[in-house]
């Protein structure tokens, strides 16, 4: 089949691999959509941390955001999946570790994950495989745009359910690509009053599309302090989670999603003094049913947040950050390996 294989950092080709077979207890899939995110573009790179740590190697081959229809199993008690849409979770743990028992496989020491670390093949590629138990079911109402949003939409989803929201609460949400456009609009959808701050104009005019009570720069709040009830931090600035703490309101809840490629610095001593509540999030893994569930009620309509579909032979050029002539302004190029260039 054909697979998009990054051989090296910035060294990447659509090459004919070896077909997957379903093994017991796995579901094959024919890959629709994919999207690719900046975790994809720092492997590509080779700046990913997983590199230097030993746990993701060259050869690899990308995509942990995506859909597609069942058309093979390795287990006659999972026949039932047969054509089925369907998207995976990335976190496959190991099944057995405490973590895994006690519901949080995604923090699995000895997990797998999907397109990123060594063991698992991403779906970048004609067809991909995932473990039933780790198999989701897309209901046919659910557009295929939004189908392959789900892995972001559930990490977003577990921002907003972290940031505690009532309705009425001032919720800022500190960048404005995928994860922090998907988590304005979980945020609005639980009756927030949603401000968003970004850098890219294109983004912040999708944001006031999509309903956001109003955007900022964020080049432009440093001097703002105790104006929000809730902070969501999405962006890779290194500086962001420590303005995140002051623009939270005392007694107010900061969740941080964002990662920066050098380390943040936060002072503790105003968490602490201003009661702040802080949360951290890994993973759309406890996240991925209540994305599904909002995209089919419609209480979240992601589709805007993509920009283009292209073919598996334009992805480096993507990964290089070039954008398409003909592109939109959301933040979320996807993928159709059935596309031919």
């Amino acid at each position: 089949m054909r697979a998009l294989v990054v051989t090296a950092p910035r060294q990447a080709a659509v090459v004919e691999v070896d077909d997957p077979v379903a093994s017991p207890g796995e579901l094959l899939v024919e890959v629709e959509r994919v999207g690719i995110c900046g975790t994809d573009v720092e492997l590509y790179t080779g700046e990913m941390a997983y590199h230097d740590q030993g746990v993701t190697h060259f050869p690899l081959q990308l995509g942990h955001e995506w859909t597609g229809r069942v058309v093979a199993v390795g287990s006659a008690e999972d026949e039932s999946w047969l054509g089925r849409r369907v998207t995976g979770d990335t976190m496959l743990g190991c099944g057995h570790c405490d973590y895994c028992l006690s519901g949080h496989h995604h923090v699995c020491p000895d997990r797998f994950e999907v397109g990123i670390r060594d063991g698992w093949p991403g779906a970048l590629a004609e067809r991909v495989l995932i473990p039933t138990r780790y198999a989701y079911a897309i209901p046919e109402s659910v557009s295929l745009a939004a189908a392959a949003l789900v892995e972001p939409g559930g990490n977003s989803l577990r921002a907003a359910r972290a940031a505690a929201i009532e309705p009425g609460h001032r919720v800022l949400v500190l960048g404005s690509g995928t994860i922090g456009l998907l988590a304005a609009l979980f945020a609005r959808a639980e009756g927030a009053e949603v401000h968003i701050a970004g850098v890219r104009e294109g983004s912040l005019e999708l944001a006031r599309s999509l309903g956001v009570h109003s955007t900022l720069r964020l080049d432009e709040i440093g001097d703002r302090e105790n104006e929000y009830d809730s902070v969501i931090e999405a962006t890779s600035v290194e500086t962001m989670p420590s303005l995140a703490v002051r623009l939270a309101k005392p007694a107010g809840r900061v969740v941080y999603i964002g990662l920066s490629s050098t380390p943040s610095l936060v002072d503790s001593r105003h968490i602490a003094l201003k009661d702040i509540t802080a949360v951290g999030i890994l993973s759309a893994s406890p996240g991925l049913a209540g994305a599904i569930q909002s995209f089919a009620a419609g209480a979240v309509t992601p589709d805007a947040l993509v920009s283009e579909v292209i073919p598996l032979e334009d992805v480096p050029s993507r990964l290089e950050g070039r954008r398409g002539a003909t592109a939109g302004p959301g933040p979320k190029v996807h993928v159709d390996p059935r596309m031919r260039s």
